[in-house]
């Protein structure tokens, strides 16, 4: 559990660092969007090429996160609380939001456990139109690194395993940029309202 705590707060450190800088930054920005829940970054921010496989087992790169906003969150199939929480959140925002090109993206910090078939049952249990992707383990540190999401596994008795990791939100323009952050606790209603806001930003 003290293991668990560190890496949260590590997590919860950065992001809360790198939104500081953000914030002030905006300020100086009277053109960038107002949100209510989440912090509009003053440049969007290009992100590494990915390699990654979808659910249907077909590669998926950084071409499939262009010409549409994305929300970006990081999980895992057998995540007991705040992944299935978060996501069931995330479904009714993207119906609350009401914008038809925006994708909700989930990739898996669990890629031992998380196949294409098993990501796309636990996906689409919440939304038929979520979209899931996993990959080796390289190609997914890659990217935890770059978003600057904290993973660590945790071992659990009888053999079993946990992985705890950084639950914010991230919101990619249609160019595959990084926009903006969210930070729990979410919020249904601000986080649609903060999307339909950001939406002329985000092309």
């Amino acid at each position: 559990m003290k293991n668990r705590n560190y890496w949260i707060a590590c997590g919860l450190a950065a992001v809360c660092a790198a939104l500081a800088g953000f914030w002030l930054a905006r300020q100086l920005d009277s053109s960038a969007p107002q949100l209510a829940s989440g912090t509009w970054l003053p440049h969007a921010r290009a992100l590494k090429e990915v390699a990654l496989v979808d659910t249907k087992g077909q590669a998926f790169t950084s071409a499939q996160l262009r010409g549409h906003p994305t929300v970006v969150f990081f999980g895992f199939t057998h995540c007991p609380d705040v992944c299935p929480t978060t996501l069931a959140k995330l479904a009714q925002v993207r119906k609350a939001a009401a914008l038809p090109d925006l994708k909700v993206l989930m990739v898996s910090v669990d890629p031992t456990r998380d196949t294409p078939d098993a990501l796309n049952q636990y996906v689409q249990a919440f939304d038929p139109e979520f979209l899931g992707v996993t990959g080796t383990q390289a190609a997914i540190d890659k990217m935890t690194s770059d978003f600057g999401v904290a993973v660590a596994r945790t071992n659990l008795p009888g053999g079993d395993y946990t992985v705890d990791h950084s639950a914010a939100l991230f919101l990619l323009n249609a160019n595959g940029k990084l926009a903006a952050v969210f930070t729990p606790p979410f919020d249904i209603n601000l986080i649609a309202q903060d999307l339909r806001t950001a939406a002329p930003a985000l092309l």
